[in-house]
């Protein structure tokens, strides 16, 4: 597409059959669709945007040509794959199966990039592809022997950098839980303490929690989120001890969660019904939101299907933009998507008949 006028927004949905780019201008009206871009047996884990310089990134996942990045520098016009791949080494018994996440490094890294991969690992590059690096010091933990396989894989999902302090990130491992470093990932430790683990003979351990999504404002960069198999909770103490949050849901099991851009106690979750049914409550479809930090609740379903609703929604399926009033979309693995452009408090169908989506993401166009 030509280059969208400045502060438009792109919403970036990767799906089972490949990858759309929804774009329009502030107002967030008339909406524009290009793609579908690797269509076919080409299922997109994950797109991001980079806003250090508006390139956007997909993750391929073919089981008939692997894995692969490619990035496009012109809004989804041209795509090009990267020079190199994120490999565990010829050394390693480990190979990569899937690409679940790609993040953007902080502006005092202009060339960073990370991607989590399953089997769970961390992979960073300093010159935006053209060579991967694992970081070792997390892949070969000396805890890594206690990590599983969730039902999706041994995936490494979420990468939140902390722009206050660049040498501290965190990542979240299903089923492994909450890693953090603070010295720019030379050591990792766990820190999930209180998240529980109700799968397992000790229900608190060290390490082993399914954690489905981590999610961070940097105004509050002692305050975490997390949707967990087990509960949703927050930290106050960057990790060193989680509360539950999830009182006043219907159901504290879910998959994403996402913090509003500006407003730190301001948050967004999907509860579905439990970990055997991955359905609304009761078909009633809604996104719930806290605007304290999860001590209360409050139900959004203005615009949503309230009855008779078996959707579900994957752990990257929610995003939030960067406009003034906040704009909020959520995808659903029988591939609809629905947004608000008025933080939550009125839904419409943005579309319908999509492939089952996997991811969602945001940027606003410079």
């Amino acid at each position: 597409m030509r280059k969208p006028e400045a502060g438009s927004v792109l919403v970036l949905v990767g799906t089972k059959k490949g990858g759309f780019i929804f774009h329009a201008g502030p107002q967030r009206k008339n909406w524009k669709l290009s793609g579908p871009y690797y269509k076919g047996s080409h299922p997109i884990y994950h797109m991001a945007f980079d806003p250090r310089d508006d390139t956007i990134y997909a993750a391929l996942n073919s089981e008939t040509w692997g894995t692969a990045i490619y990035e496009s520098v012109d809004y989804g016009e041209s795509w090009k794959k990267l020079k190199s791949q994120p490999t565990f080494g010829k050394k390693s018994k480990l190979k990569v199966k899937n690409l679940w996440h790609i993040e953007p490094g902080l502006k005092s890294t202009p060339d960073r990039l990370y991607v989590g991969v399953d089997p769970a690992g961390l992979f960073v590059t300093e010159d935006r592809g053209r060579t991967w690096e694992p970081v070792e010091a997390l892949n070969n933990h000396k805890t890594r022997r206690q990590w599983s396989p969730g039902a999706g894989g041994m995936c490494l999902h979420s990468i939140v950098l902390d722009p206050n302090d660049p040498r501290k990130m965190y990542v979240g491992i299903s089923a492994a839980g909450v890693f953090r470093t603070t010295n720019d990932g030379e050591n990792w430790e766990p820190v999930n303490k209180r998240t529980r683990a109700d799968f397992l003979p000790n229900k608190y351990p060290l390490v082993g929690q399914c954690v489905h999504k981590v999610a961070f404002h940097s105004a509050r960069p002692n305050v975490l989120y997390q949707q967990n198999h087990c509960g949703v909770y927050r930290t106050d103490s960057y990790g060193d001890e989680w509360i539950d949050i999830g009182r006043g849901l219907p159901s504290s099991y879910g998959f994403p969660i996402v913090v509003h851009p500006r407003e730190a106690e301001t948050i967004y979750v999907v509860p579905e019904e439990s970990d055997e049914s991955h359905v609304p409550p009761n078909g009633h479809f809604a996104v719930y939101r806290s605007r304290n930090s999860g001590r209360t609740w409050e139900r959004l379903d203005r615009g949503l299907p309230t009855r008779d609703a078996y959707l579900g929604v994957l752990r990257e399926g929610m995003a939030v933009d960067g406009a003034d009033l906040c704009g909020i979309y959520v995808g659903t693995n029988t591939g609809q998507l629905f947004y608000s452009v008025n933080e939550g408090e009125n839904w419409q169908l943005l579309a319908e008949w999509l492939p089952p989506i996997y991811s969602v993401s945001c940027g606003l166009v410079s």
